[in-house]
Parts: structure tokens; sequence; C-alpha cells
């Protein structure tokens, strides 16, 4: 990979939108060369750039990997697939699953308001440009039959939320 060519399309000048971030992570997937990387172990997220208003990530999973429920403390993502597929599902408290499934070329994009899960397949290769840069991820879980939110450094893995998806699967 190219660090150059990453850290300029960091420099935005300003927080961007959810749409522009989506924008940007595919920008930022055109630059991946798939066959280049590392597919040793169960995968990783590698930083590409922050900035003052914007950080993205190379996200490569071998292995499944579900993010569990989970906040970006106020910053919005756009999220391209690079390779292999993807899902996303939207906290939701009506009884009903919102869950969107995604594979290669395609993008989407979330609020930074909102509460969320990434399912990884085996394989799946993401972008994700986040705006501002995450100041922290808040994880969800049951405890002790309450909602509890769990702060996480900003390059802390979520851990899954077993109690939560345990509750929404009774649907």
């Amino acid at each position: 990979m190219q660090r150059e060519a990453f850290t300029r399309l960091g420099v935005t000048g300003r927080v961007l939108d959810p749409g522009e971030c989506a924008a940007l992570a595919r920008a930022a997937a055109a630059q991946v060369d798939l066959d280049a990387l590392d597919r040793s172990g169960d995968g990783e997220a590698q930083l590409l750039w922050r900035t003052a208003h914007s950080e993205a990530w190379l996200n490569t999973w071998w292995t499944p990997r579900d993010t569990g429920f989970h906040d970006h403390d106020g910053s919005c993502v756009g999220v391209a697939v690079l390779a292999g597929r993807a899902s996303n599902e939207s906290l939701a408290v009506d009884g009903t699953r919102r869950v969107r499934e995604y594979g290669a070329g395609e993008s989407f994009a979330c609020r930074g308001s909102g509460i969320h899960r990434m399912d990884h397949q085996r394989g799946a290769v993401t972008i994700h440009v986040y705006s501002p840069p995450i100041r922290t991820i808040g994880h969800y879980d049951l405890v002790d039959g309450d909602l509890r939110r769990t702060a996480c450094a900003p390059d802390e893995e979520s851990p899954p939320s077993p109690g939560l998806n345990a509750l929404l699967a009774l649907d």
C-alpha cells in the first residue's frame, strides 16, 4: 500500500457527513491491492490515516468477526467492502431486526448518533472512514438485565454482545 496516497485522501479540511465518508472509503478502497494483503492470523484493523477531521481503517478478517453492538461517540462512518461479505445491524427496540448485508464493491454509511454492529464473514476486507476521528467506542451489552455502555479506546476492538444478541434472537 502506498501510505502517501492514503495520507492525501485524509486531508479533507473539514468534518465530513456520512455520505462523504462512504465516498472516501470507496476512494481508499481503490488504493488497496488485495493480492498484497497479509493473510496470516485471524486478521486485523490497520490505521490508514488519522487527521483532525477524519480517520480510516483497513479491516482484514480472515476468520469471522462480530463487533458487537457499539457506537462511535458521535463520529459518523462510511464503509466500503473490498472482498467477502459484511453485514450491518442497527440496534432496534421495536422487535424488528434491521440487518443489511453488503458484498464486494458495495458501500454504506451510518450517522454518528446510532448504535450498530458489524458482522464480518470469513475473508471480509473493509475500509471504514470516520469523521470526526473516534474519541471512544461505546460497547453495549446486557448486564444483570440492564443495557450497559462500556467505553473503549478508539483503537481497541469492540467485543461481541452475547447477552444482547441472545435477547434479540427471541423475536
